[in-house]
């Protein structure tokens, strides 16, 4: 009996410092040897595909789309060459980012030459269904970049992105915690200057 009993708290402790860590698969994996062990009682969640978008490659070889910074459209183009999303200084303006308390103080090489940018963390950044929160990005300084860039710092948060004939096909997590509340999607958008 005190056997069974060290067995069941060791897999409720297991399975609590999976829920802790936060990572999808492992939640799912330990959701599903509890329900074999006890053969009933907990639930897995209804299957919720993963968030995926296609964008297919522009006549001038780029992949360019249209995002939503904040709530608001702006073009941008891939470039997984850059480790941050990079904004223009006019769509960091238009999209209502605070651009004259900015610090321009990052030194960043662009395809045009060297520049300065400027630090801050887009509340929300959305490419068609996937969307990131608190995503990390720089502003560069007025008439210094023409096109925006989607770097890394969105990329690397994805469950994967590759290109196949002319295609580029970005797939985020699924949403096994059903964590998303009708509260937590009509929040208002907001920037944060680091």
């Amino acid at each position: 009996m005190n056997r069974i009993l060290l067995v069941i708290l060791l897999l409720m402790a297991t399975a609590g410092a999976v829920v802790a860590y936060g990572d999808p698969d492992q939640i799912a994996r330990a959701r599903q040897n509890l329900t074999q062990i006890f053969g009933r009682g907990i639930a897995a969640p209804a299957a919720v595909p993963a968030p995926a978008v296609q964008i297919a490659r522009s006549q001038g070889g780029e992949f360019a789309f249209r995002a939503k910074i904040n709530g608001i459209s702006a073009p941008m183009v891939i470039d997984t060459g850059a480790t941050s999303v990079v904004l223009t200084w006019e769509t960091a303006k238009a999209i209502g980012l605070p651009t004259d308390m900015l610090e321009y103080n990052v030194d960043l090489e662009t395809a045009g030459g060297h520049t300065k940018a400027a630090r801050l963390t887009l509340d929300r950044l959305a490419v068609g269904k996937l969307v990131e929160k608190s995503v990390p990005a720089l502003v560069v300084q007025r008439g210094q970049m023409k096109t925006n860039l989607l770097g890394m710092s969105f990329l690397d948060r994805l469950e994967s992105w590759g290109v196949r004939s002319d295609t580029l096909s970005l797939t985020g997590y699924p949403d096994v915690t059903g964590s998303i509340t009708p509260s937590s999607r009509h929040r208002r958008p907001r920037a944060v200057v680091d």
